[in-house]
């Protein structure tokens, strides 16, 4: 008997290889290989052009029936799923361990059971016993949620079939789902995507909204094969640093609707809470204005959020290389504002240490964040604090031209509904000088040379 061949297959894009090699000779990809049970041997003999059934295609306007989505019973989860749960879907949700996945999802899931949907609780890294005592500690044990530890995808998959279709199911994690109708150890390449494989396809046949946990890397991203987030119908994110208080949740693919919308909660004792205004958790609230310190309106999906940007200048005595210190924020734009001031406007930041700070551990992936940036930097530079209820936002261009920037005039209701009386921003047609929405006074600039005078003439 012949000796099966060795098949390695890139976890990024799924190629295979019969050899192991540090890089993939696809996707270019470092240290994506992974040694996969090799598959039974296909020859010339299988003919599939005939024998299967005949697929009735269906026109574009043929009418078919709405979908009605389905409320989890907490709003920042529907709105980041972009207005609650289709029946149907497959939804992957990654995050770092301890963020609250699990917690989340039990939440949502009693949700859905108390309101009078069926709803399944599947851990493959817990005992009922430990899942039970979390859900007792948030308040959930009268909740009449059907919860079972199990690993097997036939085991899972027999026990949903002997009964009516849930309407939720939530599996914990992908990682940890076995099927025996493929070799290797739970986790692997061809494990998660056969049981992930399964399980969606279950989901489909019966209408059956199907949450997968999954585990993360060091960088991040979403263990396993890249092909599960093409599986399935919503991938999100739930971010956040365990030293802090906030969560974060993001989608980052969603066939049901936007990407940019995001829920926030906040980690408690009772779990998981719903913030309504997410602004105030990344504002200080302080009497006194500080230099080096510029709030930003961002804007995530239809949600605009007020961030404090926090700038600190050192200057050096001696000839030691100064540092770069950014927190939550992209490095290279920093760098690239720093460029563009010293460059353009002959502000000097080589001899000195420069220090950026997202407040609350937010992060910021606006271009329009580039002019907060930079007044917090000309302000700590100068050691002269920006105007107190004032808000900055605008793109800035190597030539120190400031772009507009889409939905200002949302960024300035949020602002103003706040308590901010001034905005600072790009000169355009659509806001001008003068009175903008919500009373606000706004200054249109046309570069950073205004800024710079601004800031230095300000007392």
């Amino acid at each position: 008997m012949a000796k099966p061949k060795r098949r390695y297959v890139c976890t990024e894009c799924g190629s295979v290889t019969h050899r192991w090699q540090g890089q993939c000779a696809d996707c270019g990809a470092w240290n994506t290989l992974t040694e996969e049970a090799p598959e039974s041997v296909f020859t010339a003999k299988h003919d599939l052009s005939a024998g299967g059934r005949v697929i009735a295609f269906e026109a574009l306007d043929t009418p078919t029936r709405p979908l009605v989505r389905q409320s989890s019973g907490i709003a920042e989860l529907d709105r980041a799923l972009g207005g609650g749960i289709v029946p149907g879907s497959a939804i992957l949700m990654g995050g770092e361990p301890g963020i609250g996945k699990s917690t989340l999802l039990l939440q949502a899931a009693a949700s859905v059971a108390r309101g009078g949907g069926l709803a399944v609780y599947i851990s493959g890294e817990e005992a009922a016993g430990q899942v039970r005592l979390r859900a007792t500690r948030l308040g959930l044990a009268d909740a009449p949620l059907k919860l079972a530890s199990a690993t097997s995808v036939r085991d899972i998959l027999t026990t949903l079939a002997d009964g009516p279709p849930p309407a939720l199911v939530v599996i914990d994690s992908i990682q940890t789902m076995h099927s025996d109708m493929i070799e290797g150890a739970p986790g692997t390449v061809s494990q998660v995507r056969a049981s992930a494989f399964e399980l969606i396809r279950y989901a489909k046949e019966n209408n059956v909204a199907l949450v997968l946990v999954g585990h993360v890397t060091k960088d991040g991203s979403i263990a396993g094969p890249r092909v599960l987030e093409h599986m399935v119908d919503v991938v999100m994110s739930f971010e956040g640093e365990r030293s802090h208080q906030y969560r974060i949740l993001r989608a980052l693919k969603n066939r049901f609707g936007a990407v940019d919308e995001i829920g926030v909660f906040a980690m408690e004792g009772q779990g998981l809470v719903e913030v309504g205004n997410p602004s105030m958790l990344f504002l200080t609230g302080r009497d006194e204005p500080v230099a080096g310190s510029a709030v930003f309106p961002a804007l995530e999906g239809t949600r605009p959020v007020l961030v404090e940007i926090q700038a600190l200048i050192v200057r050096l005595q001696s000839g030691a290389t100064p540092r770069r210190a950014v927190v939550g924020w992209d490095s290279g734009r920093m760098a690239m504002l720093l460029a563009v001031l010293e460059a353009r406007y002959g502000l000097n930041f080589s001899s000195a240490e420069v220090y950026l700070n997202v407040a609350g551990g937010y992060r910021l992936a606006d271009p329009a964040a580039d002019l907060a940036v930079a007044a917090a930097l000309v302000s700590a530079l100068a050691d002269k604090p920006l105007p107190m209820r004032s808000v900055w936002f605008g793109e800035v261009s190597l030539s120190g031209e400031i772009r507009p920037v889409a939905h200002g005039n949302l960024r300035l209701k949020e602002a103003a509904k706040l308590g901010f009386d001034q905005a600072t921003g790009p000169r355009s047609e659509a806001s001008g000088e003068g009175p903008a929405k919500g009373g606000m006074r706004y200054a249109g600039l046309p570069g950073l040379a205004a800024l710079v005078d601004r800031v230095m003439a300000s007392a």
